[in-house]
C-alpha cells in the first residue's frame, strides 16, 4: 500500500513506478476512458522556475502525469517581461532562460517534452498587472496615463509601494497590490493584443493562451460599481473618462459624484470586454484553432460589479473557449455553493475549476475531498494551483498523486 509508506520521497517514487507500470500494461484501458481535464499552473519566478532549470522538467511531466493532469498553464509573462523573445516585453528573462538552456528556447523545448507524454501547453499570461514593474517597456512606449487612476484622480504609479495611500488606508487595502494597467487607456488594448499576437505566433506547437489578471484592479472592503458612491474604485484616468464622455456624451463620474455612474460602470466593462476580444483575435490570427481561455472571478456577481469582469458573455461570444473560476478556499460550505454555481453555468460553457491545492500543506485529505467533490461534477473540469507549491509541499503532493492513482485504477476495465 503505497500510502503506508512513511518517508514523502520513497512515497512518490514508488508511486511514480506504480504508474510507469500500470501505463506500461495498460495503454488501450488509458485511451477507452475519456479524461476529464485538468490544468496545472506552473509559476515562472516560483521555487522551481523550470523554464530556467531545464534539468527539472522531466521532474514536471512526471508530476503531472501522476496528478491526473492534461494541461500546463506554464507562466511566460508577468510584470511586463517576458520568458519569450518579445519586441514589446522586457525579454531579459526569455535570453537567461535560453542561455541556462545551452541556446535552445525553453519554452518551445517545454512543449515539446509534453507533447510527448501526451500533455497539452497554455502560455500562461499577466495581462493588466505589471507588479511593482514601473519601468515596464508598455509605460516607457505609452506614458504613465497607461496605468489606473483611482475615482480621486491618483494613479497607481503614486501608491506607496502599489498600497493605499493615508488617510485611506485606514479603510481600505489593495485585492491585489501592484501596478495595474487602464484597459480603456489609450494604446493599452493594441499593445497588450500585440504582444500575445507574436507569442502566439513563436510557437507553432503551443495548444493555447491562458490570460491572468483580466479584470480591474480592486480594493478591499469590495465597492460594488460606482453607483453607491462607497469604496474606492478604478479607471478614471483622465484620458479614460475623456473617452467615456467622447462616445456616450455622458460626464463620467469622479471624486464623490456619482452621475452617470451605471453608465459607467457598463461602459468601463465593455472596455475590458473589448480587450479580450482584441487579444483572442489577434492570437488566433496568428495561429487559428488556438484555445484562449482566461483565469477569473468566481462569484460571477462579484465579477460583473467589482472586477467588471464579464466572462460568462466573454465564453458566449466565443473569444474564450473556456474560463478557469478561481474557487481558491479552504472552506466546505463555500466550495459546495461555488460548485453549484458553476455546475450550472457549465450547461452551455467550458468551465475548469481552479482549485487552491496550496491552501491544504497542512491538510492533504481536504484538497483530495474537494477534487473528489468537483469529479462529481461532470460538466465541470479542474485546475490545480499550482506545481511549485506542491513540490514545496511533497507530502501534499504524494497524497493527491496516490488519491489519483486510486482514481485511475478504479477506472480500469
Amino acid at each position: 500500500m503505497i500510502g503506508a509508506v512513511p518517508n514523502a520521497a520513497i512515497r512518490i517514487t514508488v508511486l511514480r513506478a506504480a504508474l510507469c507500470a500500470w501505463f506500461a500494461v495498460a495503454p488501450s484501458a488509458l485511451h477507452a476512458v475519456p479524461q476529464t481535464p485538468r490544468g496545472l499552473w506552473v509559476l515562472a519566478e516560483g521555487s522551481q522556475r523550470v523554464l530556467e532549470n531545464p534539468d527539472r522538467v522531466p521532474l514536471l511531466l512526471d508530476d503531472a502525469k501522476a496528478l491526473g493532469v492534461t494541461d500546463l498553464f506554464v507562466q511566460v509573462h508577468r510584470g511586463g517581461r517576458a520568458w519569450f523573445a518579445s519586441r514589446y516585453a522586457d525579454s531579459g528573462p526569455f535570453e537567461a532562460a535560453r542561455a541556462a538552456n545551452h541556446g535552445v528556447d525553453p519554452l518551445a523545448a517545454l512543449i515539446e517534452k509534453a507533447g510527448a507524454r501526451g500533455l497539452r501547453v497554455h502560455a500562461w499570461v499577466n495581462v493588466l498587472n505589471l507588479a511593482a514593474n514601473a519601468q515596464a517597456p508598455i509605460l516607457t512606449a505609452l506614458g504613465r496615463g497607461a496605468v489606473i487612476v483611482d475615482q480621486k484622480g491618483r494613479s497607481l504609479l503614486d501608491y506607496p509601494e502599489q498600497e493605499v495611500p493615508q488617510p485611506d488606508r485606514q479603510y481600505y487595502r489593495m485585492g491585489t497590490p501592484a501596478i495595474w494597467l487602464d484597459p480603456a487607456a489609450p494604446g493599452v488594448a493594441e499593445r497588450l493584443a500585440a504582444t500575445i499576437g507574436e507569442l502566439a505566433a513563436r510557437y507553432p506547437k503551443l495548444v493555447g493562451i491562458h490570460l491572468d489578471y483580466i479584470r480591474y484592479a480592486d480594493a478591499l472592503p469590495f465597492a460594488p460599481g460606482s453607483r453607491f458612491g462607497v469604496g474606492l474604485a478604478f479607471g478614471y484616468g483622465e484620458k479614460s473618462r475623456e473617452r467615456f464622455h467622447a462616445e456616450t456624451g455622458l460626464a463620467a463620474p469622479f471624486g464623490n459624484d456619482v452621475t452617470n455612474a451605471d453608465a459607467w460602470d457598463s461602459w468601463r466593462r465593455a472596455q475590458l470586454s473589448s480587450l479580450v476580444a482584441r487579444i483572442a483575435a489577434a492570437a488566433r490570427a496568428a495561429r487559428p484553432g488556438l484555445r484562449v481561455s482566461a483565469a477569473v472571478i468566481p462569484d460571477p456577481e462579484r465579477a460583473l460589479t467589482v472586477d467588471l469582469q464579464d466572462w460568462r458573455a466573454w465564453l458566449d461570444n466565443g473569444w474564450l473557449d473556456f474560463a478557469v473560476p478561481m474557487l481558491y478556499t479552504r472552506d466546505a460550505q463555500r466550495f459546495e455553493y461555488g460548485l453549484e454555481v458553476l455546475g450550472g453555468l457549465a450547461h452551455k460553457r467550458s468551465l475548469w475549476v481552479g482549485v487552491g491545492a496550496w491552501l491544504f500543506a497542512r491538510d492533504p485529505a481536504g484538497a483530495n475531498a474537494q477534487l473528489a467533490r468537483l469529479a462529481r461534477e461532470k460538466r465541470l473540469g479542474s485546475a490545480l494551483f499550482s506545481w511549485d507549491a506542491l513540490r514545496e509541499n511533497p507530502l501534499l503532493l504524494s497524497s493527491l498523486a496516490t488519491a489519483q492513482l486510486e482514481v485511475n485504477t478504479a477506472q480500469r476495465p
